[in-house]
Order: structure tokens, then sequence, then C-alpha cells
């Protein structure tokens, strides 16, 4: 299995950029770990309004989407639990 590439979208941007520098540095570590194999960390979500995964990293969610066919990774949000799904 090849690696994922990632693409944020600009949502996601403007949420990473409201990150405390420890917050960033982590999810940098976790998203690298991520792309090996998206799906293995993921929890599929039951509501598609949003995305279709999230994972976890600390108190932080990544709400994603997945292409298959071209190995990308869409990241559609980047926000602390109590917001991320709202």
């Amino acid at each position: 299995m090849s690696t994922f590439k990632l693409v944020f979208t600009k949502s996601a941007f403007k949420d990473i950029e409201k990150l405390d520098n420890i917050t960033k540095k982590r999810l940098k570590n976790k998203l690298a770990t991520f792309c090996l194999d998206p799906l293995e960390y993921a929890k599929k979500l039951i509501n598609h309004r949003i995305g279709s995964y999230r994972w976890r990293v600390g108190n932080y969610r990544v709400i994603f989407d997945l292409n298959d066919v071209e190995n990308i990774v869409i990241v559609l949000r980047v926000r602390h639990r109590k917001n991320a799904y709202t």
C-alpha cells in the first residue's frame, strides 16, 4: 500500500492556524502516521454531512474524506471534539 497524499481545505487551514504550537506539532506527527494507512486509525462517521471519517488527535478531531483511486486524503476540519461535528 502506498502513502496517501494530504490535501487541506481552506477551512481546515484556518482551523489549524488557530491551534497552539504544541497541538500543531502533535497534529503534524500524527498526520504523518495516518497517511501510511488512513483507515487503520479512522472511525467512520454516521453523519455524512461533514465528512466520511475522523481521526482522533488528543482532544481534537480531524474530519476527512478519502479518495482511494488517487490515494488522497481530503482534510475538511480540525477542531476540538466539542465543536468538531457542528
